[in-house]
C-alpha cells in the first residue's frame, strides 16, 4: 500500500533509558503524539520506555523526537534516548500499552513533595479530594518507598490492594488529566485512609488529623506515618512536651528537627538565605539547617542552628494548616532504624498514633542538607533523592555489576550495573543489630528492584566490620578498600574524572583503619583510581583507652597536652568537671602507652579543643557533638591562625602541638572560647592550604579532592574551599553525595570499576 503524498513509510521507535517511570512520562510522550497528530504507542518496560511512533511527515516525527528531550516533565531524568526506523503498522490512534519486563534495569523516581496543584485541591471545599491526605499526581506522591518491583505500575507498589473508583478511572485513563497514569492515585471513595489511634489501649480516637493537631497543642506526643516511616510529633513552644519527647527518645541534647507551615513561618524563627529557601521549599523537601533567629528551648540547645522542613506529603500538609509548627523528629528508638509499621511497637515513645492503611514497602528517613557556599552538602541523604542513578566516567561503562556494602557507621550499599550507580538511603551504624537487619532488608530490595547479579563484592578494609564479614560470606570476588581512599574515589566518580586522573585528596574524619593498621583521619593522599600515596597526615597521637577517647572528648585533650617532660596536667577549666581521680588515671595510660593505640585523627583533635575550652561534654552523647559544639561557637568573621608545623617525611606530618599552646596561652588569659574555636578553624584551613601547594610544588597536582565527616563543618568546608580556589586550585567536593561515610559505598563501586572495566 503506497503512503499518501508527503508521508514516509517508516515509522520510528525510540528507547528512552533514565528515571522515566514514575514521573509522568508516559501521559507526556501521549500529549505529544497528539500534537504532532502521530500515532502508535508507548509503554514501560525494564529498560525504561519504548515509544512507536508513525503517521505524520518524517519532520514530525523528528521534531517529536526532539520534543522528548527539551519538553520532558520535570521530574524526568533522561540519560539516552536511542531510535530506529521499523515498518509502519497502520495504527489509528496513540496508546499506552502495557508494560513489558525485557532488560529489567530501569530507574525509578524518588518520593516527591506534594505539588501546588494537589495543595490547592486538598484546601478546596469544592473539590472532591478536599482534606484528603493521599492526595497526589503525576507530578508528585510516592515512589521508592511504595515500589515493590519494576515496570512501575499500580500492581507493583503498595496501591495494589487499593482498586480504582469510576472517577479516579477515568482521570487515570484521560490523556488530558494529570492524572493520566498516575500509579499511586486515590480519592476518599477508593483510596487509603487515614485512623487516630490510643497507642496505649490501640482504639480508634474520632476526629482525624483535626483531632491529632489539638492533642498536639494540648501537649501530647503523637506519631505520624509519613511516607517512609513515622515522625515523633509534639509542640515546640512547649517545653514540657519537648522535654518529655527528650525523655522517651532517650536524647538529651541531640537536635530535634521541625516542620513548618510555610517559608513564612520558617523565617520567623531562622535566617533564611536565598539558597537555603530554594531547598526548603524543593520538591525535594529535605530538612535544611538554617540559622536560628529566636531560641525554641529544648530543640537545639547550645547550637546556633535548626534543623527545619515544610510539608511534603498532604497529610502533613492538613496537619500543619491546624498548627503552624511542630517537633518532626524520626520515630526509632535510640540507634535504630525508623518505624514504618504500627507492628514495630511504640511502646512508651508516644500518647496517640496518626496512621494510615497504605503500607510502606521501603523505609527512609528525611534528607538533611547545610547550605555552604551556596551548594548543598548532605549530611543525610534519603528520602526525596535516592534512588538517583549516578553515570559513571565513560571508561568504566563496560564493567559487570558490582554491589559495594559501604562503611560500618553512616551505612549504604551501592549496585553498579550498565553504566551507573544507585545508591541506597542513609541505613545507619550496623553495630546496632536492628540496624542491620535494616541494611539486609535494603540489600535485597536493591539488587532485586534492580535485577543486579553482582561479579564481585566491596567492602571496607577493615578487617571486622560487620560488611566485611558479611562480603566474606558471600562466596563472590572480593575487594577491599581502604577507608579514606574509598572517599576520595566517591568525589572522582561522583564528578565524572576519567581513569588515569591524579589529585590531593584532603580527607579530614573521625577513624579509618589505615595500611598499616593504625586509625587514620587526618589525611593528604596522591590518588586515583587505580591506588594512592600518603603524602601527608596528621601526627598521631594517643587514643587513650581506645574507643572511649571517641565518646570522652576529654580524654584527647590529655593526649594533646601530655609530653614527656610534663610533671602533672595543667589547670585548664575545661578540665576541671572530670573527676581528679579519673584524669590521673588516663594520664598515667598515655604515658604508660597502655591501652592507648595512635590515631591521626582530625575528629580528636576537634574533640581536643572543644575539651580544652569547656564546650565539650563529659560524654557524646551523639557521633561529633564535640566538634559540632565547638563549630557552633566560632566568632563570625575573618581571624588569624594558631601556628602549627609542617614536618617533611614519608609521608609528611603536620604538627599542631604549637596551636595547642598557644589555645592554652589564650585561655589562661581568658580568651572567650569563640575567638579560640575561630582561630582553630582557621589553622586547619591554613594547614591544608600549606599542604596543598607543597603538593603542587613537588607532584604538580592541582585538583584537590575533599572529603570525610570533618567537612560537614560550615565554617571550615566554607574557608578550606575559599583559600584552595584563591590558591589556584580546582577543588571538588561532594555535591550528589555527603561527604561523610555514606558515600564510601560509591567510592567502593569506584575503586572495582578500576579493576573490572576493560580499561581497567
Amino acid at each position: 500500500m503506497k503512503s499518501p503524498a508527503g508521508l514516509s513509510s517508516a515509522a520510528l521507535r525510540l528507547d528512552v533509558f533514565g528515571v522515566v517511570q514514575g514521573v509522568g512520562f508516559r501521559p507526556f510522550v501521549v500529549r505529544l503524539a497528539r500534537r504532532f497528530r502521530l500515532t502508535g504507542w508507548v509503554k514501560n518496560d525494564g529498560r525504561g520506555v519504548q515509544i512507536h511512533v508513525e503517521g505524520g511527515t518524517r519532520g514530525d516525527r523528528e521534531r517529536f523526537a526532539g520534543a522528548i528531550e527539551t519538553d520532558r516533565p520535570p521530574l524526568a531524568r533522561i540519560e539516552r534516548v536511542t531510535s530506529r526506523t521499523v515498518p509502519v503498522r497502520g495504527y489509528r490512534d496513540f496508546k499506552v500499552r502495557a508494560s513489558g519486563r525485557s532488560g529489567n534495569f530501569v530507574f525509578i523516581s524518588p518520593d516527591i513533595s506534594v505539588c501546588p496543584a494537589c495543595r490547592d485541591e486538598i484546601r478546596d471545599p469544592g473539590n472532591r479530594r478536599f482534606g484528603y491526605p493521599f492526595t497526589n499526581c503525576t507530578d508528585c506522591g510516592p515512589r521508592y518507598t511504595i515500589v515493590r518491583d519494576l515496570p512501575y505500575d499500580r500492581p507493583q507498589t503498595t496501591m495494589a490492594d487499593f482498586p480504582l473508583c469510576p472517577d479516579c478511572r477515568r482521570e487515570y485513563h484521560d490523556p488530558l488529566d494529570r492524572r493520566y497514569h498516575a500509579q499511586p492515585i486515590a480519592c476518599p471513595v477508593c483510596g487509603p485512609s487515614v485512623a487516630l489511634r490510643n497507642a496505649r489501649t490501640g482504639k480508634t480516637v474520632p476526629g482525624g488529623i483535626e483531632k491529632a493537631a489539638d492533642l498536639v497543642r494540648r501537649g501530647k506526643i503523637l506519631a505520624v506515618k509519613g511516607l517512609g516511616g513515622f515522625h515523633l510529633v509534639c509542640d515546640p513552644a512547649d517545653a514540657g512536651a519537648v522535654a518529655r519527647l527528650r525523655r522517651v527518645k532517650k536524647r538529651a541534647v541531640k537536635p530535634l528537627a521541625l516542620m513548618v507551615r510555610d517559608i513564612s513561618v520558617a523565617r520567623r524563627i531562622a535566617r533564611i538565605s536565598p539558597p537555603e529557601a530554594a531547598a526548603l521549599e524543593s520538591d525535594r523537601r529535605p530538612i535544611v539547617l538554617v540559622q536560628k533567629r529566636v531560641e525554641l528551648p529544648g530543640v537545639a540547645p547550645g547550637l546556633n542552628e535548626v534543623g527545619i522542613m515544610l510539608p511534603y506529603t498532604p497529610l502533613h500538609v492538613l496537619l500543619l494548616d491546624r498548627i503552624k509548627m511542630i517537633v518532626a523528629t524520626s520515630s526509632n528508638p535510640k540507634d535504630a532504624p525508623i518505624i514504618k509499621d504500627e507492628s514495630e511497637g511504640f511502646s512508651g515513645l508516644c500518647d496517640y498514633i496518626l496512621t494510615h492503611n497504605r503500607p510502606i514497602h521501603m523505609r527512609a528517613d528525611d534528607s538533611v542538607v547545610r547550605i555552604i557556599r551556596e551548594a548543598p552538602v548532605f549530611l543525610r541523604r534519603a528520602r526525596g533523592y535516592v534512588p538517583y542513578p549516578q553515570p559513571v566516567p565513560r571508561g568504566f561503562a563496560g564493567a559487570r555489576p558490582i554491589l559495594a556494602l559501604g562503611a560500618e557507621l553512616k551505612n549504604t550499599v551501592s549496585v553498579f550495573k550498565n553504566g551507573y550507580v544507585v545508591t541506597s538511603q542513609f541505613l545507619g551504624d550496623l553495630d546496632e543489630y536492628r540496624n542491620r537487619m535494616y541494611f539486609e532488608e535494603t540489600l535485597a530490595h536493591l539488587t532485586g528492584l534492580f535485577r543486579v547479579k553482582p561479579a564481585c563484592v566491596v567492602s571496607d578494609l577493615h578487617p571486622d566490620f560487620h560488611t566485611t564479614r558479611i562480603a566474606e560470606r558471600m562466596g563472590l570476588p572480593h575487594f577491599r578498600v581502604q577507608h579514606h581512599h574509598a572517599h576520595v574515589l566517591a568525589v572522582l566518580l561522583e564528578h565524572g574524572l576519567e581513569p588515569g586522573t591524579r589529585v590531593l585528596g584532603i580527607v579530614w574524619d573521625g577513624y579509618g583503619y589505615g595500611l598499616n593498621g593504625e586509625a587514620w583521619g587526618g589525611e593528604f593522599l596522591i590518588a586515583g583510581y587505580d591506588g594512592f600515596n600518603r603524602f601527608a597526615r596528621f601526627e598521631p597521637k594517643p587514643l587513650p583507652g581506645g574507643d572511649l577517647a571517641a565518646r570522652e572528648p576529654w580524654r584527647m585533650a590529655l593526649s594533646y597536652l601530655w609530653s614527656p617532660g610534663l610533671k602533672a596536667i595543667p589547670a585548664i577549666p575545661g578540665l576541671r568537671p572530670v573527676d581528679p581521680a579519673r584524669r590521673r588515671a588516663v594520664w598515667e595510660m598515655i604515658a604508660s602507652e597502655t591501652h592507648s593505640p595512635l590515631a591521626s585523627s582530625c575528629g580528636r583533635l576537634f574533640d581536643a579543643v572543644s575539651a580544652l575550652t569547656g564546650l565539650a561534654p563529659l560524654r557524646n552523647e551523639y557521633e561529633a557533638e564535640a566538634a559540632v559544639r565547638l563549630e557552633a561557637a566560632a566568632a563570625p568573621g575573618r581571624t588569624r591562625p594558631y601556628a602549627f608545623m609542617l614536618h617533611d617525611g614519608n609521608p609528611k606530618t603536620l604538627s599542631f602541638d604549637a596551636t595547642i599552646r598557644e589555645i592554652i596561652s589564650d585561655i589562661k588569659r581568658g580568651v572567650s572560647p569563640a575567638i579560640v574555636s575561630a582561630r582553630f578553624h582557621e589553622t586547619l584551613a591554613s594547614a591544608a592550604v600549606e599542604t596543598a601547594e607543597k603538593a603542587r610544588r613537588e607532584l604538580g597536582i592541582r585538583t584537590i579532592v575533599l572529603g570525610g565527616g570533618v567537612f560537614c563543618n560550615r565554617r571550615l568546608l566554607g574557608r578550606v574551599e575559599d583559600l584552595l580556589t584563591k590558591s589556584g586550585f580546582s577543588v571538588l567536593r561532594p555535591r550528589q553525595y555527603s561527604p561523610n561515610d555514606e558515600s564510601i559505598s560509591v567510592g567502593q563501586v569506584a575503586f572495582a570499576l578500576a579493576r573490572l572495566s576493560p580499561s581497567g
